[in-house]
This record gives C-alpha cells, structure tokens and sequence, in this order.
C-alpha cells in the first residue's frame, strides 16, 4: 500500500492527526502544506500554505508569484480554483470521521473580480458526521489583501465510507 493510499483509506484521519500535530510546531503549517502537496502533487505545485484548520473551517493563503499568473498579471483563474478546491477538500478531510472518504465529483467557480496579490481561500460551514453515502456541497470564498471577495465556488462532493478490510 502507497504511502498516499495509507494516509486515504487507513483506518485513521490521518489528514486530522498529522495538522494536530504539527500546527503548534514553529513551521508546522508549512510542513503539513508540503505533505499535502506530496498527496496532491498538482496541488502542491501551486505551493499554496494551510493556516487554519479545525472542525468545520480552513483558511489557506496563495502568495501572488508569476508562475500562477495569467497574461493580465492577475492571479489565473485555474490556480483559484485549486486554490478553492484545497481550501475546501482539506476542511472536509479534516472534519470527516474516520470511517469516512470523498471525492469532488463537479465544481462550480465564478470569478468576482481579477485577484491580485496574496489570496486567501476559506471554508466554513458545517461538514458531514458520518460515512453514510451521500453528496455534499461544500463552498469556499476567495479574498484579495483588502478583504475583497475575488472569486467563490462550490465543489460538489461525494462522501462516502472507507472500503472495509477483508
């Protein structure tokens, strides 16, 4: 079994335990961002940081750099919807039981306004108590340095139970 397999499918929240464990550690959020890069290597190419996460919330941050800018010199409109699908997969990792398992199944963004400087994605709302299989949607906002919403988005999510040993 893969290291990433392991992490998804095993017995645990394994996603849960390694930001519990890492958040109160100097650099702690960088590492847990690098892990899940590692996870979501597309994801992580964009090199975007977890800065918050608990039950029911996540705010990650997406530093402004050329390699996620478009010809407009704007954040591109697909690094915000990494950006929003981060910020809303980990919220939900983080809050399934850990019996349970997703995957996004569709994905609406719409863009407010172009985002420049430092994005930060977040996801609030409240997330699924059980494995029971069902679809959710879970939606994340997107805010420039100023506090104003750039782009929003809702991912429609699958949620259902880990496959059981046999």
């Amino acid at each position: 079994m893969s290291l990433t397999t392991s992490l998804i499918e095993g017995k645990r929240n394994l996603l849960r335990e390694a930001w519990d464990r890492l958040e109160s550690v100097p650099g702690g959020d960088r590492a847990f961002s690098l892990l899940v890069g590692v996870l979501a290597p597309y994801t992580g190419s964009m090199a975007a940081r977890v800065v918050e996460l608990r039950q029911d919330y996540c705010r990650t941050q997406l530093r402004d750099r050329w390699l996620v800018r478009n010809h407009l010199r704007s954040v591109h409109a697909v690094a915000l919807a990494n950006l929003a699908e981060l910020t809303g997969n980990v919220a939900l990792a983080y809050s399934l039981p850990d019996d349970a398992r997703f995957i996004v199944a569709g994905m609406e963004v719409s863009y407010d306004k172009k985002a420049r400087g430092t994005i930060t994605g977040v996801c609030e709302m409240q997330m699924p108590r059980s494995a029971e299989r069902r679809e959710y949607s879970v939606h994340v906002e997107l805010y420039n340095g100023d506090g104003e919403r750039v782009a929003h988005a809702t991912l429609r999510t699958l949620v259902g139970p880990k496959p059981t040993d046999k």
